[in-house]
This record gives structure tokens, sequence and C-alpha cells, in this order.
């Protein structure tokens, strides 16, 4: 199967492992990813189209937006380069969604262009919220290949999806 979820705690290393499959694909990926925003502590998280390099910002602690936990999701970054780079990763050779969660299914659009992805059957690897229970979410569970990630398995397992995006 070409299309695999991986899931597990926060901070297991997931973004990393998209990352690395990413680097060793050696062909045209579109979608997006995520990352953490630092101040010492975690006080918010970025969003980058992986074909333009465009980045903003998905979540912050202070802002405006509906809120997860102690942070304020940016509907406009997140819609605009979020969604905008799924909807456009349509024509790169395979897809990267980092990460399907309750900040980013909080976007009628960013709902939308998930589903327009799934719907193409290109090669895709996803991260998905462990606990999430949202419909999309589930979809998902059901259609994809789902590896939980942990402590062990994480080194080895950026060939295994590598070599299986790769047919």
């Amino acid at each position: 199967m070409n299309r695999i979820a991986i899931t597990g705690p926060p901070r297991i290393g997931k973004t990393t492992i998209c990352r690395r499959v990413i680097d060793s694909l050696g062909c045209r990926v579109g979608g997006m990813s995520t990352s953490e925003i630092r101040d010492g502590d975690r006080i918010g998280f970025q969003i980058m189209d992986l074909m333009t390099g465009m980045v903003g910002t998905l979540a912050h602690v202070h802002g405006a937006g509906p809120r997860i936990g102690k942070y304020h999701v940016n509907l406009a970054d997140l819609d605009n380069i979020g969604a905008k780079a799924i909807e456009c990763s349509i024509d790169a050779e395979r897809i990267v969604i980092d990460e399907i969660g309750p900040m980013e299914l909080k976007s009628e659009r960013f709902v939308r262009a998930v589903e327009m992805a799934l719907n193409s059957n290109k090669p895709m690897l996803v991260t998905l919220h462990q606990r999430s229970r949202h419909s999309l979410a589930e979809r998902i569970r059901s259609e994809f290949e789902v590896r939980e990630i942990t402590k062990e398995n994480r080194d080895r397992i950026v060939y295994e999806i590598t070599e299986k995006l790769k047919t």
C-alpha cells in the first residue's frame, strides 16, 4: 500500500519522519508540514507549503481564532498556506500532510483539500492525531496503512515508508 498514516504521542518524531522520508524520495512532493515555534517553551506552531516554502503561523498562544488547548488557530494562514498547499499538491508526484489534527480540522477548506487529495489516489504520507475521531481521520484510518510511531521503531520506519511510497 502506498498510502501511509503515522500516529503516535506528541514529540515522538512524526514530523522528523516526514521530513526524512521527503528527503529520501527524490521526487516532487506537495503538501504541508508543521513545526513548533519555541521561545524556551512551545508557544505555537508554524505551517509550511512543501512545494513553495511559504511559511505562516498555524497556531499561537497569543492570537485570535478558535482555541485548541492553550493555542489560538490562525485560520487565515491555515487556509491560505496549508489548505492551498494540499490543493496544489495534486500536481506533485507524492503528497505529504503533516498533520491532520484538531487544529487543522477547524478549517473547512483544509478538510475539503484533504478529501480532494484522498480522492486523487496519489501516494500519500500523513500524520494523524492519535485521538482524533473526526470523520476525516476515521476515513484515513480505514483507507490507509496506519503505523504507530514508538521510540523503538522511529529510526527504521523511514526506510520502510520511503520504499512503500516509491511504488
